[in-house]
């Protein structure tokens, strides 16, 4: 039996052999070109190529992988990596498979049994792959599922993604907006600034205070979560404050109360509307987004107004978002954009591509070989599919018809 087996540098950055005195070959770890619509992003860049190449790692990447996040194959060529063309010869003898996007049913048939694929899964949203990947016993581990513990930051992909929607959902407003952002004094007179409500102070919300602020707008933020009031005003930004502490298990927030709910609705609802522009953030993993501006709320904003909902592809945080989609409704724009972070794919693709490295760290013992049991705590998280098994829990029910 052929054992594949890695090298990696020690702490002097020198290459230690494993301790097989076998022949051995790197391991390889293909990189597939992104094919859903509008994902410009790439798993892997350069800068990341030529370290892992280093540590033993072969990398292939498919012709044209990264042109849409404007890294070049000539770029991945001297990095170190491998230009293929053609799915099959991709795949041919690869370990491990780094994705941005869920692959398809189409795509698992060209893995190896016991491929191991890192991206963004979804499952929720896409029950036949996982099957798929469980049939064909493909070991499958899901970004979205690492915990938010601190020795995973390095790795935390929805945050790296998130800051980067955040930022994109703040540009995204201006460009939108009918009038300037800061306050300016000129010969014509005063013009007043803009007010900026960011609803939801995660990463992708306190990205996106952060920029409206850097425009010279007047923000305002509310989140359910008390403790996000601290960060927000260390933005310069005000906190709008509710007697509710909703702060749930992870860093998320809890579902509120019917009760709370309608305190809620009744503050938000006359922020949004001295609001020029309102950017929507909040989310619960796994579940429907709830309804923060109703329709009545958008017909008291101003003709002019803008609502950025970055909750679109999970339903909306506005109750007349279509993903996808801007609808305008007695003069308020409402933006319902999917994907924001493939709108900055150079910068994405780079943060991304950072994070998979930390994580193929795990992957590794100390002698450099690839493991075969999954013991680390963010390994056991985020393992979706192993060894012909669905090994996360909600997953698995999905597929049981909601039966464990």
């Amino acid at each position: 039996m052929e054992i594949l087996t890695i090298t990696v540098p020690d702490v002097n950055g020198s290459i230690r052999a494993n301790a097989s005195d076998q022949a051995t070959r790197p391991v390889v770890i293909a990189v597939p070109k992104e094919l859903a619509l509008g994902e410009q992003r790439v798993a892997i860049v350069p800068e990341v190529v030529q370290k892992l190449t280093k540590s033993g790692y072969e990398i292939r990447i498919e012709h044209d992988a990264g042109t849409g996040a404007f890294y070049p194959d000539d770029l991945f060529i001297a990095a170190g990596a491998k230009i293929v063309s053609g799915t099959a010869n991709l795949m041919d003898g690869a370990r491990i498979v780094l994705r941005v996007q869920p692959p398809t049913t189409a795509d698992i048939e060209h893995l190896a049994k016991g491929t191991i694929v890192i991206g963004f899964m979804h499952a929720a949203n896409n029950l036949d792959t996982i099957a798929r990947m469980r049939d064909r016993r493909i070991t499958a581990f899901a970004l979205e599922l690492i915990p938010r513990i601190t020795r995973a930051q390095s790795m935390d992909a929805l945050s790296s993604q998130a800051t980067a929607g955040g930022y994109v959902a703040a540009i995204l407003g201006a460009d939108n907006c009918p009038k300037f952002l800061p306050m300016l004094t000129t010969a014509a007179g005063t013009i007043r600034p803009a007010t900026v409500l960011i609803l939801g102070a995660g990463v992708a919300g306190l990205m996106a205070i952060a920029t409206a602020k850097r425009l010279g707008a007047l923000v305002e933020a509310y989140d359910v979560r008390r403790a996000a009031g601290e960060q927000v005003r260390s933005l310069g930004a005000k906190f709008l404050e509710l007697e509710i502490n909703a702060e749930g298990q992870g860093g998320y927030a809890r579902e509120l109360t019917a009760e709370e709910k309608e305190k809620e609705q009744q503050m938000v609802s006359a922020a949004v509307a001295r609001a020029d522009i309102v950017i929507t953030t909040a989310a619960i993993p796994g579940r429907k987004a709830p309804v923060l501006i109703t329709k009545q709320t958008v017909l008291t904003m101003r003709p002019g107004a803008v609502i950025i909902d970055m909750a679109a592809e999970s339903g909306g945080n506005c109750e007349l978002t279509q993903a996808g989609r801007t609808v305008c409704v007695q003069g308020v724009t409402i933006i319902g954009p999917q994907n924001l972070p493939a709108r900055i794919p150079f910068h994405s693709s780079q943060m991304y591509a950072k994070n998979l490295q930390s994580f193929l760290a795990l992957l590794v013992d100390k002698n450099g070989a690839l493991i075969t049991e999954f013991t680390d705590e963010i390994l056991v998280a985020s393992l979706l599919v192993h060894a012909g098994e669905v090994r996360h829990g909600p997953t698995r029910d999905l597929l049981n018809g909601g039966k464990s």
